[in-house]
């Protein structure tokens, strides 16, 4: 990976370890550029100083969901683990929020972890790092959006590794530009004959864009 030397400095997360307990806030980091294609979402940080191909095990706990469509969190939070599989940055499991292994927690995705919960969650989901978020809004067709706020928090010292924050709307311009992109490097083997419009009218294909974006930030 490279660094974008022209890319602006991005206030999004800070971690801050204290004797007896964790704070995350926000941070400035720098936005990293996998390849000349990809020109995606800018909101979010990378830790400079972690390798995420190092981590090993990690969870991805089922995404919180604040809007009014209790579906719509099973099919982000497997969109998510599809996309993060494909790539191959380290090894992920899906962890249900029903599941007695994070029932047994009780801790809330949302929330600030003391340095005794960190330890819990890593001997619990016996993982070296937990993928936690909440999809903030989700309108469907005609007027596709979707918010996503996310964060990867290393078990073994309590370190932010990534995060992530984003608003998707396919009336936007840069979003629908973006899409074509998405359909003409990602789809159009399968769907040529109907365009990137596929992806703001069917529900299914826009979470998937979405996953893919995030993917490509870490």
């Amino acid at each position: 990976m490279r660094l974008d030397k022209t890319s602006r400095i991005l206030p999004v997360v800070k971690a801050h370890l204290a004797a007896t307990a964790l704070t995350l806030g926000l941070l400035a980091g720098c936005k990293v550029v996998f390849s000349p294609s990809f020109k995606g979402p800018d909101n979010y940080y990378i830790n400079p100083d972690k390798s995420l191909s190092t981590l090993g095990n990690t969870v991805l706990v089922e995404l919180n969901n604040n809007s009014t469509y209790p579906q719509i969190s099973s099919d982000v939070t497997e969109a998510l683990f599809q996309a993060l599989q494909k790539r191959q940055l380290f090894s992920i499991t899906v962890l249900q929020q029903s599941d007695p292994a994070w029932k047994s927690l009780e801790v809330e995705t949302d929330s600030l972890y003391t340095v005794e919960q960190l330890g819990a969650m890593r001997k619990a989901l016996r993982s070296n790092a937990v993928l936690l978020g909440t999809i903030t809004t989700y309108r469907p067709y005609p007027h596709m959006s979707m918010g996503l706020k996310l964060r990867l928090i290393d078990l073994r010292d309590g370190q932010l590794l990534w995060a992530f924050e984003q608003v998707w709307d396919t009336t936007d311009k840069a979003t629908e530009e973006r899409i074509k992109s998405y359909f003409q490097t990602q789809m159009k083997a399968e769907f040529e004959p109907m365009g990137g419009e596929l992806v703001t009218v069917s529900p299914l294909r826009f979470v998937k864009f979405i996953a893919y974006e995030v993917a490509q930030t870490m």
